[in-house]
C-alpha cells in the first residue's frame, strides 16, 4: 500500500510589511520600498490591502467582499502579489528576514534609503547643459547667506600656518591620476588612521564598544570598509574587506580593473584610473539594536561623512589624490561584496591615486576649470 499523502498546507497571503501609499499629483501610488516596486492603482485596492493585514487564506476573500465578483477579486489579489504589494507563504509563517530589522525605522528611513538606491545617472555633459538652461530660467540660489543689517564683528585672520591647516586647505576632489602605484604603506596608513579601532570601551551590561578617530552615535560604529585594490605596490589586485580590529585586509576576490571601478561609479569613467577605491557600507542592525526610531538613520549617514572626510584628509596629508562620490551602482557593488543590500548596504565611496606630476591642483579630466584660489592667510 502507498502511504496516505497528507494535504499540502494552503498558501497564505498578507500585505507587504514595507509598503507605503501616497498621492503623486492625481495618482495614488503604492510602493514596496524594499523591493523597489512602485505602482499606481485605484483607491479600491486599499480595501484589499487592509483585508490582508495579517496572514489570511485568499480563497476566503470572496465571502468578505460580497459586492465584488469572486473572479475579479482573484485577479486583483494575483495582480497585487505580482506587484509585491502582497506576499505569499506556503501555509507556514516565514522566519525573520533581513528586512524585518527595518520595521522600527518604517516608513521614513526605509523609504528614503531603499527608494534612492540604483538611480539612473545622466551623463555629466547633459547635466551641465540642463543646468545652464535652468540657470537662464531660474537663477541659482545664493551660495552664501548674509545678514547685511546685523552688527558686524570683524574677526582676526585665522591661523593658516602648520601642517594641519595645510592639509585642510589642500583637500580637493581629484579626477586625474598618475599611472604609478600607491604604496601598501600609504594604504595601510590611510586605513589605519581613518577607520581602525583605536581603543575599546567596556560598558556594563552592554559589552565592548569600539572607538575610532571619527564619532559614532552611541559608539555603535555601523560602518564597514572594503577596498578595490587595482594598483597598490605589494598588494595583489583584488577586492578586500578591511578588518578594523586587526588592521588586516581580507581578500574576497582576486583581480580588479579600471572598468570595474567605472562600473561601480556610473558616468564617472575618470575614476577608473585611480589606484584604489574604498567602499563604505553600513551594517544597520548595529544601529537599529539601540536606536529604534527613524532619526537614527541620519546618524548613520552623518557617520559615513565623518569617515569619508577622514579618508580624504589623510590621503591629502600623504600627498595622494583623493576623491569621493555618492553616485553609486548600489546593487552591483553589493553583489560583488556578497552583502544583501538590506541588513548591510553600500552608502558612500572614496578613492585614491597618485597625483599627476604636471599640477599641484585638482584638475577636471578634460579641461582645467577656472578656480579662484583664496589666499591661505585670509579667508573672507
Amino acid at each position: 500500500m502507498r502511504p496516505e499523502r497528507r494535504p499540502s498546507a494552503r498558501a497564505l497571503v498578507r500585505r507587504a510589511p514595507h509598503l507605503v501609499v501616497y498621492w503623486l499629483g492625481d495618482r495614488l501610488v503604492f510602493e514596496n520600498y524594499l523591493t523597489g516596486a512602485r505602482y499606481t492603482a485605484e483607491p479600491e485596492a486599499l480595501g484589499i490591502l487592509a483585508y490582508f493585514n495579517d496572514w489570511r487564506d485568499p480563497a476566503r476573500i470572496a465571502a468578505d467582499f460580497p459586492h465584488y465578483q469572486p473572479a475579479s477579486l482573484t485577479r486583483a489579489v494575483d495582480k497585487l502579489l505580482r506587484a509585491t504589494l502582497l506576499e505569499r507563504t506556503n501555509g507556514r509563517r516565514p522566519t525573520a528576514r533581513a528586512g524585518d530589522g527595518w520595521t522600527s525605522w518604517h516608513p521614513a528611513a526605509g523609504l528614503l534609503h531603499f527608494s534612492t538606491k540604483d538611480l539612473t545617472y545622466d551623463h555629466p555633459e547633459r547635466v551641465t547643459r540642463a543646468l545652464r538652461a535652468l540657470s537662464r530660467r531660474k537663477p541659482r540660489p545664493a551660495p552664501i547667506k548674509r545678514y547685511r543689517r546685523a552688527p558686524q564683528v570683524e574677526l582676526p585672520a585665522p591661523r593658516a600656518d602648520g601642517e594641519f591647516a595645510r592639509v585642510l586647505l589642500d583637500r580637493r576632489t581629484w579626477r586625474r591620476f598618475a599611472r604609478r602605484p600607491v604604496s601598501l604603506a600609504a594604504l595601510s596608513t590611510l586605513l589605519g588612521l581613518s577607520a581602525r579601532v583605536q581603543h575599546w570601551a567596556d560598558v556594563a551590561d552592554v559589552g565592548r564598544l569600539p572607538l575610532k578617530t571619527y564619532p559614532s552615535g552611541g559608539a555603535q560604529h555601523p560602518l564597514e570598509v572594503y577596498v578595490v585594490a587595482r594598483r597598490v605596490s605589494g598588494l595583489p589586485a583584488g577586492l578586500y574587506h578591511y578588518a578594523s580590529d586587526a588592521h588586516t585586509l581580507e581578500r574576497l576576490k582576486k583581480g580588479a580593473t579600471a572598468r570595474q571601478i567605472a562600473r561601480y561609479l556610473p558616468t564617472q569613467d575618470w575614476y577608473g584610473a585611480a589606484a584604489a577605491l574604498i567602499v563604505i557600507t553600513a551594517v544597520f542592525p548595529r544601529m537599529q539594536w539601540k536606536y529604534r526610531f527613524p532619526r537614527a538613520y541620519r546618524a548613520v549617514l552623518t557617520e559615513a561623512g565623518h569617515l569619508c572626510q577622514n579618508l580624504c584628509l589623510t590621503a591629502t596629508w600623504l600627498g595622494l589624490a583623493p576623491f569621493c562620490s555618492l553616485a553609486l551602482a548600489d546593487s552591483a557593488i553589493e553583489r560583488d561584496l556578497g552583502i544583501d543590500g538590506v541588513s548591510e548596504s553600500v552608502l558612500y565611496a572614496a578613492g585614491v591615486g597618485a597625483r599627476p606630476a604636471d599640477t599641484d591642483w585638482a584638475p577636471w579630466p578634460t579641461r582645467q576649470r577656472r578656480i579662484r584660489r583664496v589666499p591661505n592667510t585670509r579667508l573672507s
